[in-house]
């Protein structure tokens, strides 16, 4: 990969909250096929697994930023376990 070369870009939590919005009110409606269907909900719960580890990262970053008696105090972050 050259220096030059784009890093592909990660979605906002927000614009992948939408996305899964969309597939769970696409599944809602019924007016799909089992196989379109069944490779809709796959992409759901992609997104969702992607959404908690987001989620959990932002609770992590919460807890180090305010542990200390109360004290807000900067740490290195640990890489998730995962």
């Amino acid at each position: 990969m050259s220096k030059t070369a784009k890093k592909e870009e990660r979605p906002t939590f927000e614009a992948s909250l939408e996305k899964l919005e969309s597939i769970v009110h696409s599944l809602e409606t019924g007016d799909k096929g089992l196989e379109e269907s069944l490779a809709i909900f796959e992409q759901g719960v992609t997104l969702a697994k992607a959404l908690t580890a987001q989620l959990d990262e932002a609770k992590r970053r919460v807890e180090v930023l305010t542990k200390e008696g109360g004290k807000l105090s900067r740490q290195p972050m640990e890489p998730a376990q995962g």
